[in-house]
């Protein structure tokens, strides 16, 4: 069973949404107090899912976010009575994964945890030494990527190999440059997100069909990088 942690203060809007998850068969864990849920935020990064309100009381969602974040890529689906695109541009910058503005559909709701939950609990741990990206094989190990069909290989840097290897880590989650630029040049390094960019464009010149419409690897929009790597795509 998928286990939710929901933090939201508002009790009768936290006792529908915690019925209906639990029709879905989800198991519910619900905290109404934004210092609680902070002080619990390591323990919060072990569930498949947290579902977060920005606005609580004494500690905002976006500081528990910035929490978890130390602990865990779990995924972070924000509620907010605020949904202009600034602030569902801030609430991506500091690690979440979905933000959904009050009020909304229990529907649209329930089916933003069905894709949120549907890859989780697989994403802290892999052991990656070979991924397929459309129909080309990488083999972390080598620094190669083979076409399964030409069997033709090319190289990669170092540096390319540490970038791929960190999206299939995080697949599905958005990636900040920030935190690319950390844990793959370090503090020490000062490449700018031009950087990145140009790393993507390779990328997309290997991988894609058409790098002019990616199908893996996906700038968003003041925030980051999404790399998405699902059978849809392979197809």
């Amino acid at each position: 069973m998928k286990k939710i942690c929901l933090v939201e203060d508002e009790k009768s809007l936290s006792e529908l949404i915690q019925m209906n998850l639990e029709m879905e068969r989800f198991g519910v864990v619900s905290i109404s107090n934004g210092r609680e849920a902070f002080i619990r935020s390591k323990e919060l990064g072990e569930f498949d899912l947290v579902i977060l309100d920005v606005m609580l009381p004494e500690v905002s969602g976006l500081t528990i976010c910035s929490e978890i974040r130390k602990y865990s890529n779990v995924p972070i689906l924000f509620l907010s009575a605020k949904g202009t695109t600034e602030d569902r541009i801030t609430g991506l910058k500091l690690g979440g994964n979905d933000y959904l503005p009050k009020p909304f559909d229990l529907e649209e709701l329930l089916l933003r945890v069905q894709n949120l939950t549907k890859n989780s609990g697989v994403q802290e741990n892999k052991d990656l030494n070979v991924i397929t990206i459309g129909g080309k094989k990488v083999q972390f190990d080598t620094f190669e990527v083979v076409d399964l069909q030409t069997n033709v290989s090319i190289s990669l840097s170092k540096k390319e190999i540490e970038l791929l290897h960190l999206f299939a880590e995080k697949e599905n989650i958005v990636i900040s440059r920030d935190e690319i630029l950390d844990k793959i040049w370090g503090k020490d390094q000062f490449p700018t997100s031009r950087t990145i960019d140009n790393y993507i464009l390779t990328f997309r010149k290997i991988f894609e069909r058409d790098p002019k419409t990616p199908l893996y690897f996906h700038s968003i929009r003041a925030v980051g990088y999404k790399f998405t790597n699902s059978a849809a795509a392979q197809a």
